[in-house]
């Protein structure tokens, strides 16, 4: 494995090319952190040295004093590193300055309080679509969702929406492999995807929760990327699925808002620019 370069365009002055001295342990630090996210998956600590440019016994240190920091957790079964939970914060710290997110949030309150039902905000992960907001809702519902959770790709309408509208050449390599393993499932997977793609959202009944359905819709910007997904999800028995039902609109109605926002703060933006 290489070592990660480290950025250095800009000194602390914020003048680029202007060299500024810095601590140089917490530049190796640095090295460490960005050779996981450069990863996109839990790492050894071998592993985790050798891609960071480190002698297994000098990155030691560094990983003691992040994981104390909360920067780094290791799992006690395999001794993997994965982000911590500051880490967490600051991503989501990250993603409250995110147009899409903002403009998301409270269409989102509205739409769980008019529907009843839950509705979550969803974004890409490395390891699949993580919930980044749980909006609950009047209709009781038993599932295990919150903030943080990873949707699966095959069995929720969340994970088929992320997959239907991300070109596969954009696929991290974690979600190759929760593809079907047969022929037969990857073609039943490839018809709920072009599914998916026809009415422009996804949804699922009764999987994964037995007695739980949902529905699926996408959040593009101007350049037709994926932003985020709006999930909404309630008891199989009260939630219409139908692909021009109430709910499915609703859904559809509040995606295109949010879009639609982001475009007006992107154009406000380069205007006062």
């Amino acid at each position: 494995m290489n070592p990660i370069p480290m950025d250095g365009a800009a000194g602390a002055s914020g003048q680029p090319g202007r060299a500024s001295r810095g601590v140089q342990s917490v530049d190796v630090a640095a090295r460490v952190l960005q050779a996981l996210a450069q990863a996109r998956r839990p790492l050894g600590p071998g592993d985790l040295a050798a891609l960071a440019g480190l002698p297994p016994a000098q990155a030691h240190p560094y990983l003691v004093s992040l994981i104390r920091l909360g920067l780094l957790k290791r799992d006690p079964m395999s001794g993997d590193y994965a982000p911590g939970p500051m880490t967490l914060r600051l991503s989501l710290l990250h993603l409250e300055n995110d147009p899409a997110y903002r403009a998301a949030v409270p269409r989102v309150i509205a739409l769980a309080r008019e529907t009843g039902f839950c509705v979550a905000i969803c974004t890409r992960a490395p390891q699949g679509p993580v919930v980044v907001h749980f909006e609950r809702a009047a209709f009781p519902l038993h599932v295990n969702l919150h903030v943080g959770s990873v949707m699966s790709l095959t069995a929720t309408s969340t994970g088929r929406a992320f997959c239907a509208f991300t070109p596969q050449a954009q696929w991290p390599q974690a979600w190759h492999e929760q593809m079907p393993a047969t022929p037969a499932e990857r073609e039943r997977f490839n018809a709920l995807l072009e599914e998916t793609r026809a009415h422009g959202m996804s949804r699922s009944v009764n999987t994964p929760s037995p007695s739980v359905s949902s529905l699926c819709a996408p959040v593009f910007d101007a350049s037709g990327r994926l932003r985020l997904a709006l999930t909404a999800i309630g008891p199989t028995a009260a939630l219409d699925v139908a692909w021009e039902g109430a709910a499915a609109s609703e859904l559809r109605a509040a995606a295109r808002a949010i879009a639609a926002q982001v475009d007006a703060d992107r154009e406000v933006g380069e205007v006062s620019a």
